[in-house]
C-alpha cells in the first residue's frame, strides 16, 4: 500500500507558478514510478507528466512541455510538480499517481495507476 498526500494547490494569476509537492509513505518510496493528472470539472482525468522510481527518465502531455518540471526527491519521500507561466486552461483539481512499475514513463492512462492522492485545487485567473 502507497499513502499520497498533495499540497501546493491555489489561486495564481495567470502567468505565475506553483510547485505542488506529495508526500508518500507506506511502501519504499524508489520501488515505485510517480506522477501527476488534473481534472478539470467535467472533464476526464488526464495525465500531465511523470517520473521513474530514480529519477532518471520523466516525461510530459505536450501541452505543458516547457512550463512545467516533475522532480522527486527520494530522502524526503515527495515527488514535485513546478508549474510556470500558468494560464487558466491549466485549472483543475491534480492528483499525485503512482505505479508499480518503478521504470514506466511515457503516457499513462487513469486506469494505470495502482494508486491515488486525494487532490489538491489549482486555479488560475485571467
Amino acid at each position: 500500500q502507497v499513502q499520497l498526500l498533495e499540497s501546493g494547490g491555489g489561486l495564481v494569476q495567470a502567468g505565475g507558478s506553483l510547485r505542488l509537492s506529495c508526500a508518500a509513505s507506506g511502501r519504499p518510496f524508489s520501488s515505485y514510478a510517480m506522477g501527476w493528472f488534473r481534472q478539470a470539472p467535467g472533464k476526464e482525468r488526464d495525465f500531465v507528466a511523470a517520473i521513474s522510481s530514480l529519477g532518471g527518465r520523466t516525461s510530459y502531455v505536450d501541452s505543458v512541455k516547457g512550463r512545467f518540471t516533475i522532480s522527486r526527491d527520494n530522502a524526503k519521500n515527495t515527488v514535485y510538480l513546478q508549474m510556470d507561466s500558468l494560464n487558466p486552461e491549466d485549472s483543475a483539481t491534480y492528483y499525485c499517481a503512482v505505479v508499480n512499475d518503478p521504470w514506466r514513463v511515457g503516457t499513462w492512462s487513469a486506469s494505470d495507476v495502482d494508486y491515488w492522492g486525494k487532490g489538491t485545487l489549482v486555479t488560475v485567473s485571467s
